[in-house]
């Protein structure tokens, strides 16, 4: 069974076509529950954000199942695959479990360090799993790259001060005006970015923060949490007219300010300037508004200036990031590669303890005059003598440094002891210091 990657990122696609390979405005739930059923990958996990959106599988057949992910990706988003195909980045095995460690760990966000992404990795696992669409090699997967989130966090100053996406807006709006005291500000959206965008307003000084949502509770419970008032969805033409900067984001498929409406709002004879910030994706603002004289619009992907300057700052954190996916994809290598062993390991042991225990069938006669507790103890210390006399070489088996290595022993073992061509599964119990306590079937 292989690892494979399909995905789209800020680094390889564009706003718009991210916008149309968005999964997470629609059911990820339905859509992964879709992929099982329409591919031949056995395991599936679909991740999508408004930076990425990505499919893990596993598969026996990593080139067969990438030409069913392409075509499902075309299909279930009604795009042709000549319109993505050039922005895809394939990975497998190795290179899979790196970068999905890298997006745990914060460092392949636009905003690296950002702390929302290990929270969305864990919600696409767990869709996954609720919907039964994942499995044994996933499961260990997601579960250690988890670990390697924290581990990142908590040996590394990556994440303290880390500015995600509406720290950065709120960047920019500090850039175009200096001071934020004074200026008016609205909110657009009551969900956890607006909740941040909101939230670094107030600290940065706004001193008028307005919020409006579809849903007035959430409205109302956002605008009482940053002491600002709210603005009725209806009123939503109002609010722009008396805006000096506007944040949006909201869960929308569809543009919610389009140019008649802000045109509307802004009328003919607006004294200042009206700047728009969207990092909503697919995005609240068609792209037409930033043509309105006196409107400047500003997107997900017009804040990469102030991603770089995070960068640059946080260089030292991300080398010693770096050094710990390192060290995690080497220890989930050993462990994923060992797994080609499992079979031939599990053979070997149900061989020997055929053998025990024909042996003391054998000898039950001389036995029998035992008391229970002694033929107990006799059945427990040939049982250990077998585990310790294939201790060793089990664990040299699955230690082996390469999977070619790994399959001239393992066809030598078999040889050598006449074990059975049939599959054989076991249960494998997760090795000393694992990075956590799921299931490691092999």
């Amino acid at each position: 069974m292989h690892l494979l990657l399909l995905g789209v990122s800020h680094r390889t696609a564009p706003l718009d076509l991210r916008e149309r390979l968005d999964f997470s405005s629609r059911d990820v739930g339905a859509a992964v529950e879709a992929l099982v059923t329409q591919s031949s990958s056995a395991e599936s996990v679909v991740l999508s954000t408004c930076n990425r959106s990505e499919i893990y599988v596993a598969s026996g057949d990593p080139g067969q199942t990438r030409e069913e992910l392409v075509r499902f990706l075309g299909q279930y988003h009604d795009i042709p695959a000549d319109a993505f195909v050039p922005h895809l980045f394939t990975f497998e095995d190795t290179a899979a479990v790196d970068h999905l460690f890298r997006v745990a760990a914060g460092l392949d966000s636009l905003v690296v360090g950002e702390p929302q992404i290990l929270g969305q990795v864990k919600d696409a696992f767990n869709t996954a799993a609720e919907r039964r669409c994942s499995g044994p090699l996933l499961n260990r997967l997601f579960h250690w790259s988890f670990a390697v989130g924290k581990r990142v966090r908590a040996e590394t100053a990556l994440g303290e001060g880390a500015i995600s996406v509406s720290f950065a807006a709120v960047t920019l709006a500090r850039k175009i005006f200096g001071r934020l005291a004074g200026r008016r500000v609205l909110v657009i959206g009551a969900g956890e970015t607006s909740t941040l965008t909101a939230q670094h307003l107030r600290t940065h000084g706004a001193s008028e923060i307005a919020v409006t949502s579809r849903t007035l509770a959430h409205a109302e419970a956002l605008a009482t949490e940053v002491g600002g008032h709210v603005v009725p969805w209806d009123d939503l033409q109002a609010g722009l007219a008396s805006a000096d900067i506007v944040v949006t984001a909201t869960g929308s498929q569809r543009p919610i300010l389009t140019r008649p409406l802000v045109e509307s709002a802004i009328g003919r004879h607006r004294s200042g300037p009206l700047f728009i910030i969207d990092i909503a994706v697919p995005r609240d603002v068609d792209a037409s508004v930033g043509e309105i004289e006196q409107v400047f619009l500003y997107n997900v992907d017009d804040l990469q200036g102030i991603v770089r300057e995070n960068l640059s700052r946080r260089e030292a954190e991300v080398t010693r990031a770096e050094v710990i996916i390192r060290e995690e994809v080497a220890r989930f290598t050993s462990w994923y590669r060992s797994r080609a062993a499992i079979p031939t390991v599990v053979a070997l042991r149900q061989r020997f303890d055929s053998i025990r225990r024909s042996e003391l069938q054998r000898l039950e006669g001389k036995l029998a005059g035992l008391p229970p507790d002694a033929k107990a103890r006799v059945d427990e210390v040939t049982r250990i003598i077998v585990e310790k006399l294939l201790l060793e070489p089990t664990e040299q088996l699955k230690a082996l440094p390469d999977e070619e290595t790994q399959m001239v022993y393992t066809e030598a073992v078999r040889r050598l002891f006449g074990l059975r061509d049939d599959p054989v599964t076991e249960p494998v119990r997760p090795s000393a210091g694992g990075p956590d306590t799921e299931e490691d079937a092999g």
